[in-house]
């Protein structure tokens, strides 16, 4: 076990937010793929804390089922059902983990996005280097009005003070260190302190600042650890914070993919979530969203202009001016332009999904292709199967969905309806223009379509002196003049 594995974390997201302006609970607001509360969870986990508990209070019942999905059992939430000071949030935290922690406990702010787990892995490991009652993480800022200003001891560089901004001296206003509000204190002196926090504030509420004070007072030493990037420390109360931690929080992940191998042309109009993978030699082309649990195999292309969420591209496909949601797209698969691959769809090596194709709940077989102008719902292709012009797997029939299967080195002609369930053998051909309402034994030629008929002189005798009368007049009176 690593030995600056901390016993706790408690990351504090009772607050209602008033300032998003919205229904939704302000840690709830999402950005890149995960919620603000979710982001600083996932930072949280890569310390590998013993113990991780998130302090809930404003709709808690909303929050909590966001939170503890049916397969985590390691994050427990703890309610503080009147929010009456961080300090209060942090021993309501405590109790849920039964009182007391032996062993060093991080509290981090639940609307904090930018956090990384290798920041905190930094605070944690200057808090046990220095032997602190508490560490502060810190930040050096361009402008640090309106903050909680750092004051140490000139000597050892311990923090003696968080002055705010409204009660600092024209010197401690000059300071750009701040407070983040994000702490490491030991465990048995942070919950022994927070039984001495007094509510005589003007908020009448219980600050856990006040533990430092507390403890430093009991001849304990504060010290801090400073944000390499002072960004990461940027809380979110509006929804302008919001989309400048969105826009940061996208440069850093595309910087993680570039570093990675990715090739992403014009990073200022991609979009990725924390939770997209990727394989090296990828391209991503301009306007391209990358979204949810998406994975980029090798040397897949992606884009322009394309949006994927939760798909896997293999590794030498290609996808073009497309929507896909929940699809698998086969390695040297080619979609697109302007194609729509919908939940369940799973494209084979070497398949083609083109222009104006839309596809549900299909798979096509490897080698397959449906080039144009098709919708393919709830059905199974073989492998080598060449889908005609305009074809319709009609599979809904106004009660329920059903199948369609066609086989392997079928040849499908243009304007289709395939109207399930129905089974097309493999070998077998279509013709253009038929409705394909029976089974199709293996190797044999479907033809569903009316007879042919030309009533002549129709024209003439129902549109007469119209520009298609006149024309038909002046195509048959040359014919006669040449026979």
């Amino acid at each position: 076990m690593s030995v600056n594995r901390p016993a706790a974390v408690v990351v504090l997201a009772a607050g209602e937010g008033t300032r998003m302006k919205s229904k939704t609970p302000k840690v709830l607001h999402e950005i890149s793929g995960r919620s603000l509360v979710g982001h600083v969870v996932a930072a949280s986990r890569e310390l590998d804390p013993e113990h991780l508990v998130v302090v809930v209070g404003h709709r808690s019942e909303q929050v909590t089922a966001h939170l503890t999905p049916a397969d985590d059992d390691r994050l427990r939430t703890a309610h503080q059902a009147e929010q009456k000071g961080t300090g209060h949030a942090v021993r309501i935290g405590l109790d849920e983990l039964g009182g007391a922690v032996e062993g060093t406990v991080i509290v981090v702010c639940g609307d904090t996005p930018l956090l990384s787990g290798e920041t905190l892995r930094a605070l944690a490991a200057t808090h046990t280097a220095d032997a602190n009652a508490v560490t502060v993480l810190t930040a050096e800022v361009p402008d640090s009005t309106g903050y909680g200003r750092i004051v140490r001891d000139p000597a050892d560089g311990a923090v003696t003070a968080i002055v705010e901004h409204k009660d600092a001296t024209d010197a401690q206003r000059a300071i750009r260190e701040i407070n983040s509000g994000v702490f490491a204190f030991d465990g048995r002196l942070l919950a022994d302190a927070l039984g001495k926090v007094r509510t005589d504030n003007s908020q009448g509420e219980e600050y856990l600042t006040d533990v430092l004070s507390i403890l430093r007072e009991a001849g304990h030493r504060v010290g801090a650890s400073v944000a390499v990037d002072h960004r990461e420390i940027l809380g979110i109360n509006n929804r302008v914070q919001l989309a400048e931690a969105r826009r940061l929080l996208n440069q850093r992940l595309l910087e993680q993919a570039m570093m990675a191998g990715v090739t992403v042309v014009d990073p200022a109009s991609t979009v990725i979530d924390a939770t997209v993978t990727y394989e090296r030699d990828a391209l991503v082309h301009p306007g391209t969203q990358l979204l949810g649990t998406t994975h980029l195999g090798e040397d897949a292309e992606v884009g322009p202009n394309t949006r994927l969420t939760d798909t896997v591209v293999r590794a030498g496909a290609r996808v073009d001016n497309t929507v896909a949601d929940r699809a698998e797209i086969g390695e040297g698969a080619m979609v697109g332009p302007y194609a729509y691959l919908r939940p369940g769809t799973r494209l084979g090596t070497k398949a083609k999904a083109g222009t104006y194709v839309e596809m549900k709940n299909a798979t096509i077989g490897e080698g397959t292709k449906v080039p144009h102008l098709s919708y393919v719902g709830d059905a199974t292709i073989g492998d080598h199967t060449n889908i005609g012009a305009a074809s319709v797997f009609v599979n809904y029939d106004g009660v329920a969905k059903h199948h369609t299967t066609i086989g392997s080195h079928c040849r499908t002609g243009s304007d289709n309806m395939f109207v399930a369930p129905v089974t097309v053998g493999d070998g077998a051909y279509t013709a253009a223009g038929s409705v394909i309402t029976k089974d199709v034994p293996p190797g044999s030629l479907a033809v569903a379509r009316g007879q042919q008929r030309n009533i002549e002189g129709w024209v003439a005798r129902k549109r007469p002196g119209s520009g298609a009368a006149q024309a038909a007049q002046a195509a048959t009176s040359e014919r006669n003049s040449e026979s």
